[in-house]
């Protein structure tokens, strides 16, 4: 997703299929809006956010593919830019595995240690 080049930071941009599916169980369905992306490489913030213009919203699950060439900020800047954005829907299934494995998926980025000697 994110990787530094250079002096930039930039956003990959999938492009995706045109397919659509009726959502059930198993099935996906895709949807397609108009967006804001906004990349800030400044001191203050390094940010990458994506607004959706017609209020949609992304549950768990959902996959968010946003068209167009990469978006590189130059340090000190923040670079915004329409877009349209392709979001594709889990399926009923993929939500509910979703909602009971991300607790776990998140403990994964803690770090506990129970040690009594500091070293650096």
């Amino acid at each position: 997703m994110w990787a530094p080049s250079g002096r930039f930071w930039k956003i990959n941009v999938t492009k995706v299929k045109e397919e659509e599916a009726k959502m059930g169980w198993l099935t996906k369905s895709i949807e397609h809006a108009p967006c804001t992306v906004e990349v800030s490489h400044c001191f203050e913030s390094l940010h990458a956010h994506v607004r959706f213009n017609n209020g949609a919203v992304i549950y768990p699950g959902d996959e968010v593919r946003v068209h167009g060439d990469e978006i590189m900020a130059p340090f000190g800047e923040v670079v915004r830019e329409d877009r349209q954005a392709t979001i594709v829907r889990a399926s009923k299934l993929e939500q509910l595995w979703t909602r009971l494995t991300g607790d776990f998926e998140v403990m994964e980025l803690c770090e506990f240690s129970f040690s009594e000697e500091v070293t650096l």
